[in-house]
């Protein structure tokens, strides 16, 4: 079964919107929008299992240009 997550996103200034259209052409992520609040932007994300989301955070969505930081929140219902 497929592991979904919220993933919180932080962009370095005025990066919001552009960093949101890079992250939803990253495979696994399926929305990402830019918001209001603490963080820029919140994704969804799906992996395989709980190992393959680590890999996709840490090596497709942290490497994205803008990204600084993001916290990830697995879905569990």
């Amino acid at each position: 079964m497929a592991v979904r997550a919220y993933i919180l996103v932080d962009t370095s200034p005025g990066k919001a919107k552009e960093v949101a259209e890079r992250l939803r052409e990253v495979p696994g992520v399926t929305s990402a929008h830019a918001v209001t609040g603490p963080y820029d932007i919140i994704a969804v994300a799906e992996a395989p299992d709980v190992s393959s989301l680590g890999e996709l955070v840490v090596h497709k969505i942290q490497s994205v240009m803008g990204v600084t930081r993001s916290l990830t929140s697995i879905i569990t219902c």
